[in-house]
């Protein structure tokens, strides 16, 4: 059984956002993580490697230096790592994207016990869009905001999370899984012998040559003059002014509060 984990690296939302004047990100001056909910779907690929010894497999697109994360999660625990590469494949949007990673998953291929694993959400676009379009491009049954999965056989039982509580489902591999991340989710830690041999476990390229014949890419709808659809514009939102603090709390410290108040129109 193998278990394939999408994976993708985001821009660092807790630091500086860089936006073009063009008003696209600037991805190249921001630092970067691994997307939260893609970690969490990560560990719960390790949790069933731990149960039952499948192998996992960390896939993502992106440019060259993306190497860096699949070696961390390599350091983690994956077994083996696929980057996609390609100027062709910049620039793509969700329903690219998930066509030129299903043919990818495709040209290595996959069997009926297989699984594929994507976080919920990227919280660069935020869209959930891609882990979807990926099982409906390979003609799989997909269940989403995963908290637990369970695996016997070919049967997979998964709880699903909803607003107000869960419920469980069933569902037969192959099968596409989507994670989610709450506050009592959390990913191991890299260890200090998979630091030492992340660099000797297999690492695979899939450049445009490797994928252009694939049937599940459509070379007219990849990249970013072929997305259907694309960013208008990003923008870093205004900072708010520095607040002002009112320390006590007798009638003094009321009234102060209420003339500010009042200058301002509020009351």
């Amino acid at each position: 059984m193998r278990i394939f984990v999408c994976v993708k690296q985001v821009p660092d939302t807790s630091g500086v956002v860089a936006v073009n004047p063009d008003g696209t990100l600037n991805r190249a001056s921001m630092q970067t993580i691994i997307n939260p909910d893609d970690l969490i779907a990560m560990e719960q690929a390790l949790v069933l490697k731990d149960n039952t010894g499948c192998q996992v497999t960390a896939v993502t697109m992106g440019p060259p230096p993306a190497e860096g994360m699949l070696r961390e999660l390599l350091a983690m625990g994956a077994d083996d790592a696929i980057l996609i590469s390609a100027r062709e494949f910049g620039g793509s949007d969700t329903f690219a994207t998930s066509q030129i990673i299903s043919a990818a998953i495709n040209h290595v291929g996959y069997s009926d016990e297989d699984m594929i694993f994507c976080g919920r959400q990227a919280i660069d676009g935020d869209t959930a869009q891609v882990g979807p379009q990926i099982a409906e491009k390979l003609g799989l049954p997909q269940i989403s905001y995963a908290a637990e999965i369970v695996k016997e056989g070919n049967e997979v039982t998964v709880k699903r999370m909803l607003e107000d509580g869960y419920m469980k489902i069933k569902v037969q591999t192959p099968c596409l899984i989507t994670c989610i991340s709450d506050q009592d989710s959390k990913a191991r830690y890299m260890t200090l012998n998979g630091i030492n041999h992340c660099y000797e476990k297999p690492y695979l390229v899939l450049d445009f040559e490797a994928l252009k014949d694939e049937p599940l890419i459509e070379l007219d709808k990849i990249g970013l003059k072929g997305s259907p659809t694309n960013i208008f514009k990003s923008f870093t939102p205004p900072q708010k002014g520095v607040g002002t603090m009112l320390e006590g709390a007798d009638k003094n410290t009321a009234e102060t509060l209420a003339n500010i108040l009042l200058e301002k129109h509020v009351i």
